[in-house]
């Protein structure tokens, strides 16, 4: 017997255990080389475990344990034989039928019975009442039949009428429940969410810009775009690019608190909010002040499509400096972006609504999306806070003068 052990891998220099999350493949199951068998959780990201061998998989580490880099996960037996494909299990239900005979006891019946009495069928003709059972003499039905008949009739009314009144109506609806596994990027997720709350003195200030220049831009430019650089002219590109220039001026924004001193970063790496299958990711691009705008766009396609992969690695979503993220592609109107520690602001867009504005003294309709810059007002003052959020403003409404 030969045995493999598959160890977990150091995700990166600052993670020391991992969570199992879930495996793919059942133990004792067949498994081919290089086959992704697990998702390893970190608490910034979820990992795969690769077969390193073809055969025959051992499970050590269950779902949910925590555990230290290099640890064995599991162990792969590579002299096992590939199974033949097993065949397809098949049941065989037997059931037994009981058969039932109702036995009836016939009576013979004389002449009276079931016959009323010409009172009981006057009482009967008045009241439409039928189906009553006689209890007189060889079973005729009479008069006092057909009033106690009466009252029961009467009686059940009066009984089904008060539980109408009194239960509640069924509800068909289904109320089952459900209870999945907080993940450890979930758990983790949380817990910087909260700190975010309790240990910065988060503001957020708002404005409005007006997209009907980024709109013919986009409008008049995407097919030339797409041809010559081979990717879409989007939205967060450009709001990178207004950004990356609005923190040359306003640095603060783009700094971070560190003890008692405040860092200042000369450079901007971008954090995207991406939404991927396993939450929010941040992947970051770097040094987007010194790119072009067919360049940010290409990075920001490249990461985007490694986080829905779930690809993603720890060092692309580490060391932003500054975030962006877009709540208007699920419909946000309007909204407070949270901070992304340890940066000192982050930026939210907003689905694009059209309005009415006053423009040159008349009221037109223009395309209108409101912005919100969250920020740490530690780090930020309120002045350096809404004047780089003016000049966002400025440079979206002017994109010739931000592009040249």
């Amino acid at each position: 017997m030969s045995i493999v052990e598959i160890k977990i891998p150091s995700p990166g220099e600052s993670i020391t255990e991992v969570e199992i999350g879930s495996w793919l493949k059942v133990d004792g199951a067949y498994v081919q080389l290089d086959e992704t068998i697990c998702e390893i959780e970190t608490d910034k990201a979820t990992l795969p475990l690769i077969a390193e061998s073809a055969g025959v998989l051992k499970i050590v580490l269950q779902e949910g344990e925590t555990a230290g880099i290099g640890d064995v996960a599991c162990s792969i037996d590579t002299a096992a034989a590939q199974p033949d494909t097993p065949p397809a299990e098949t049941s065989a239900a037997s059931s037994e039928t009981a058969e039932s005979f109702e036995q009836s006891v016939s009576t013979v019946d004389s002449y009276a019975a079931g016959h009323p009495a010409p009172a009981a069928r006057k009482m009967m003709a008045e009241q439409g009442i039928s189906n009553v059972s006689g209890g007189g003499p060889g079973g005729r039905i009479t008069k006092e039949d057909v009033q106690r008949h009466g009252r029961k009739i009467s009686e059940s009314a009066a009984n089904m009428e008060s539980a109408h009144q009194m239960v509640p109506p069924e509800v068909s609806g289904s109320r089952n429940t459900k209870r999945e596994r907080l993940s450890r990027l979930r758990r983790k997720l949380a817990e910087r969410l909260v700190a975010v709350k309790n240990e910065t003195a988060m503001l957020t200030t708002f404005n409005e810009v007006d997209m009907q220049a980024i709109l013919d831009l986009r409008s008049q430019s995407k097919d030339m775009f797409l041809e010559k650089y081979k990717v879409k002219l989007g939205f967060m590109g450009l709001f990178t690019k207004a950004c990356t220039e609005a923190l040359k001026d306003f640095p603060a924004v783009n700094s971070q608190l560190d003890g008692e001193e405040i860092v200042f970063h000369d450079y901007v790496d971008m954090g995207i909010a991406v939404s991927a299958p396993k939450g929010l990711m941040v992947p970051v691009v770097r040094n987007a002040e010194s790119l072009s705008l067919p360049q940010i766009e290409t990075e920001i396609g490249r990461l985007a499509k490694r986080a829905r992969d779930n690809k993603l690695s720890i060092d692309e979503m580490e060391g932003g400096t500054f975030s962006i993220t877009n709540g208007g592609v699920f419909g946000s109107m309007l909204s407070t972006p949270i901070l992304n520690p340890p940066q000192s602001a982050i930026l939210g867009m907003h689905n694009i609504v059209e309005r009415p504005m006053a423009v040159n003294g008349k009221v037109e309709i223009r395309p209108i999306m409101y912005l919100a810059l969250s920020y740490d007002h530690r780090v930020v003052d309120g002045q350096q806070s809404v004047s780089f959020l003016v000049r966002v403003k400025e440079n979206l409404e002017n994109p010739s003068r931000m592009l040249l």
